[in-house]
């Protein structure tokens, strides 16, 4: 995976871009929400892949079919917007050529893994599917996260490095929260066994050092730490839920008791890392 500092640069990034035709400066709100759904983009990546793998093992199948139809719906819809602009979202329409033709990449990738949601959907989630889930989402996250870069280094940022890292670290929180759920399910369901152990593993010590650092800094990550008294009650309570969580994750533990845990802990932990994320959006604002 990409390092902390690199996964989330559109979280620092005041975006040029067009609606129809004429390019403009994003005012703050209409960067937020640009911000918003580019940086949730990353995150549904793996929350699809989470549920497949729910499915897989009969957790809450039913709600999970209803969670992954609707993330899928959003993740398509939230794509198309980003290349063609959608009012009810607030997108505007890029007429940047790399730009486009990157999300292009990340479309056809979608192509690719869509019918693996379309599978799942339908009760057929049998090894061949999940392996492909296995070897597609990491591609669609790390192209999509491409895009992000270059829109970027379209625009010039007039962010604080301090407000740089916040941002950017807190918004990765939430990828990674489904990130290790997915991680704990692939492992569940035979896939990669060795291999996922090691990126759970890598995975849980980089959220856990993130989230420490939102609250007290890190001066490697560039985090100063969280004096906001509200910022730091909300991350206190993703605190309680981390701890709660982890030792399912340090262990690995794929016993029904353990996969029951991680099904019931991981989507109030994202919950939870998504309000910290807006708390800091409205900085921007």
């Amino acid at each position: 995976m990409d390092k902390p500092t690199g996964f989330h640069l559109i979280l620092f990034t005041a975006l040029a871009v067009s609606f129809s035709g004429n390019v403009f400066a994003l005012s703050k709100q209409e960067m937020g929400t640009v911000i918003n759904l580019a940086g949730k983009q990353r995150m549904l990546t793996q929350k699809m892949s989470k549920e497949i793998l729910l499915i897989a093992k009969g957790i809450g199948v039913n709600g999970n079919k209803a969670g992954l139809e609707e993330t899928a719906d959003l993740f398509d819809k939230a794509l198309k917007g980003l290349i063609n602009g959608d009012k009810d979202l607030g997108l505007a329409k890029t007429s940047d050529v790399a730009i486009r033709a990157q999300l292009e990449e990340v479309s056809g990738l979608w192509v690719e893994f869509r019918p693996n949601v379309d599978a799942a959907l339908s009760g057929k989630v049998d090894k061949t599917v999940l392996e492909k889930v296995a070897a597609q989402n990491l591609p669609l996250l790390k192209s999509m996260n491409e895009a992000v870069q270059m829109y970027a280094r379209m625009s010039g940022s007039d962010l604080s490095p301090v407000m740089v890292a916040t941002v950017n670290l807190a918004g990765k929180q939430r990828m990674l929260t489904q990130k290790m759920t997915k991680e704990l399910l692939l492992i569940a369901n035979d896939i990669g066994v060795d291999a996922n152990k090691a990126s759970l593993q890598k995975s849980v010590a980089l959220f856990e050092r993130t989230l420490n650092a939102l609250l007290d800094g890190d001066g490697e990550l560039g985090l100063p730490g969280t004096r906001d008294v509200a910022t730091r009650i909300r991350l206190d309570r993703v605190q309680k839920l981390w701890a709660d969580y982890k030792p399912v994750l340090d262990k690995a533990d794929t016993s029904p008791a353990g996969l029951k845990k991680a099904a019931r802990l991981n989507t109030p932990l994202l919950v939870e890392m998504s309000k910290v994320v807006k708390m800091y959006e409205k900085l921007l604002q």
